[in-house]
């Protein structure tokens, strides 16, 4: 059976009687090169454990399962687990989990399925679910690889620079974890049903070093703030979004401490600014302090 053969998936749909759910986000691939090239840039070795999610029909299970020493599949949807059954039988190093990749335990996925193995990731990740998933898989530091295909939109958000027009709170999340880069684009028609957007594949290099921060749960607060509301100071930002916790003063204060200007807009700061940005809101030590030190 080819599983890039859109007249062999649709009657292996047929014969089990499924029908897709726009809920979530099921696109399969019918385009060979796909696959082949996804699981290529993977890296994936008879040394890796291979975490995928939203398998489908098995087609970049079976090019992952060539290459990788164990391939575990997370699926949420049930109607696909007998779909799976029949087309990635004879797969020995393969093993469909049926559930919720947002529920699961990932580090019991990896004690029990990749020992011996370097746990990675490789996708083509359901499109509604794309950022909690890789807020997940990033900040369990599981992975040393996370290569993934998602709406090219997401992926240019990863990899944006800062004061460009898709730089936001997500891409410093990312960045703060791992290194990525944009590696090819996947068009509609390479999809069944079609999306009505270009797809992109991007791979993330985990484990990277980033810059020290005393607070990692205040440090995306500060993130999240000076987003939230990106066309205002820096000072205005952080004033609205932490919960009027400290004054204007105290936190322009901090701010110009961590060697910046309260006037300066979150959108032009980097991974490294923000990190000095929070050390100092952090350790400010005027009148508000204890507020700030527990944002």
């Amino acid at each position: 059976m080819d599983l890039c053969n859109i007249n062999d998936i649709n009657s292996l749909l047929s014969r089990h009687g499924f029908r897709f759910s726009k809920s979530m986000g099921q696109n399969f691939l019918v385009s060979r090169w796909v696959p082949e090239r996804i699981a290529a840039e993977s890296g994936a070795d008879g040394g890796s454990g291979v975490l995928e999610i939203g398998p489908g029909v098995g087609c970049l299970t079976r090019e992952l399962a060539k290459r990788a020493g164990k391939v575990v599949c997370v699926e949420l949807d049930r109607r696909l687990i007998p779909l799976l059954g029949e087309t990635l039988e004879g797969f020995d190093n393969v093993s469909v989990i049926e559930g919720d990749i947002l529920k699961a335990d990932l580090g019991s996925i990896v004690r029990e399925y990749f020992p011996g193995l370097a746990p990675s990731v490789c996708a083509n990740l359901p499109y509604n679910i794309t950022s909690p998933v890789l807020s997940k898989l990033l900040s369990s530091g599981l992975f040393g690889t996370i290569t993934v295909m998602v709406q090219r939109e997401v992926a240019l958000r990863m990899a944006a620079a800062p004061g460009t027009a898709d730089y936001g709170a997500f891409t410093l999340l990312v960045n703060y974890y791992a290194r990525p880069e944009i590696l090819f684009d996947v068009p509609p028609e390479s999809f069944l049903p079609r999306p009505k957007v270009t797809s992109s594949v991007i791979r993330l290099r985990c484990g990277v070093s980033h810059p020290e921060v005393t607070d990692e749960e205040l440090f995306f607060k500060v993130v999240r703030a000076a987003f939230n509301q990106r066309r205002k100071t820096l000072a205005n930002s952080l004033y609205s979004g932490l919960g009027g916790l400290a004054g204007k003063e105290e936190i322009s204060a901090a701010i110009e401490s961590a060697g910046l200007s309260p006037a300066l807009r979150g959108e032009t700061l980097g991974l490294h600014e923000f990190a000095a940005l929070t050390n100092a809101l952090a350790a400010y030590d005027g009148p508000h302090a204890p507020s700030v030190r527990h944002i």
